[in-house]
C-alpha cells in the first residue's frame, strides 16, 4: 500500500456543488436550471424572515423573500436540493451575545427541520462573518458544515467542515477559467470539489442569468463528475474516513452504510457498507 485517496462514486476523482442564500424569487428560475443540466446545491434559508403571504414587492425590488409555502414547493420541487441553516433572522454571529448566537441558530434549525420534514445540518455564515466562538455554537447546534464566503480558486476538500471555503463566486471573473481547469485535470490524485457560492437575485440585479446558465453548460454532463449537495459531500468524506485498514494494509473494513470507493497507487477499490475487503 502506497496511499490511500478518496474517490467518489463510481471512482470518480471530481465533485462539483453549488450553495445560494437567503430564499428568494429568483431561486425559482436557478432551481430550473439545475434540474434542467442535473446540478446539485444547497439553499441556505432565514426562516425567521419568510415572506408573509401576499407581500407585494415595490416596483424594482431585486432581493425578495419567498414565503413559506413558496420555499416549500420550490426546494422540494427537485431532488438536487439541499436546504441549510442560515441565521433565524441573518445576524452577524459573531456580533451576538454567546446565548442570542445559540438561540438564533437553533432556532433556524428546528424551524427548518419542520418545515421541510428532514434533518438540516449544514450552514452557511450570514454576512460570511464568524470566529471561534460562532465555531463552537455550531458544533453545540449539531451543525456538521458551515460555508463561508472566502474564495480559494482551489478544489480541495476542507480540512474543517465548519470553515468550508468555496471555490468561487459566480460574479468571480475567474470562473469560466476555473472551470476549465477542474474539468481538464488529469492528474488524477487527490480528490477535487469545484464548489460555487452566491445569491440568485444578484443574477436579476446585474441583468446576467446567462453568466449561470452558460456556467451551467459547461459544467454539467461530464462522466467523470459527481454532482451533489453540500450534505452529500460532507457525509460520503466522513464514511470514507471511517475505513479501518489492516495493519499489513492488505484487508480494509467499511463500517459506514455507503458503499465508499478509494484509490492505491494505479488503482481503484469499491467496498460495500459493513464489508471487509482484501486488496
Amino acid at each position: 500500500m502506497d496511499s490511500v485517496r478518496l474517490r467518489f462514486p463510481g471512482g470518480r476523482v471530481k465533485a462539483f456543488t453549488m450553495s445560494y442564500d437567503d430564499g428568494v424569487e429568483q431561486d425559482v428560475k436557478l432551481i430550473s436550471i439545475m434540474r434542467s443540466h442535473a446540478l446539485k446545491g444547497t439553499f441556505n434559508l432565514n426562516s425567521g424572515l419568510f415572506a408573509q403571504e401576499g407581500t407585494v414587492y415595490p416596483a424594482g425590488q431585486v432581493h425578495r423573500r419567498m414565503t413559506l409555502d413558496a420555499c416549500r414547493k420550490a426546494y422540494t420541487s427537485y431532488s438536487g436540493c439541499e436546504v441549510a441553516v442560515h441565521g433565524y433572522i441573518h445576524g452577524f454571529w459573531d456580533a451576538l451575545p454567546e446565548g442570542a448566537r445559540i438561540l438564533d441558530i437553533i432556532r433556524d434549525r428546528e424551524t427548518l427541520e419542520k418545515a421541510f420534514d428532514c434533518a438540516v445540518r449544514g450552514a452557511a455564515y450570514p454576512y460570511g462573518t464568524y470566529n471561534g466562538q460562532v465555531i463552537s455554537a455550531l458544533a453545540s447546534c449539531g451543525i456538521e458544515y458551515c460555508r463561508t464566503t472566502r474564495s480559494t480558486h482551489a478544489f480541495s476538500i476542507p480540512e474543517d467542515w465548519l470553515e468550508w471555503h468555496p471555490t468561487c463566486h459566480h460574479a468571480d471573473p475567474a470562473l469560466m477559467e476555473l472551470a476549465d481547469s477542474f474539468l481538464t485535470d488529469k492528474k488524477q490524485r487527490n480528490p477535487m470539489v469545484f464548489y460555487l457560492w452566491g445569491h440568485a437575485y444578484e443574477f436579476e440585479g446585474a441583468d446576467n442569468w446567462q453568466v449561470i446558465e452558460s456556467f451551467a453548460d459547461k459544467i454539467a454532463g461530464h462522466a467523470d463528475v459527481w454532482y451533489a449537495t453540500n450534505i452529500q459531500i460532507h457525509d460520503y468524506t466522513e464514511a470514507f474516513r471511517l475505513l479501518k485498514f489492516s495493519a499489513s494494509g492488505d484487508r480494509v473494513f467499511n463500517p459506514s452504510c455507503e458503499r465508499i470507493w478509494f484509490s492505491d497507487r494505479d488503482n481503484t477499490y469499491m467496498v460495500e457498507p459493513g464489508q471487509e475487503f482484501r486488496l
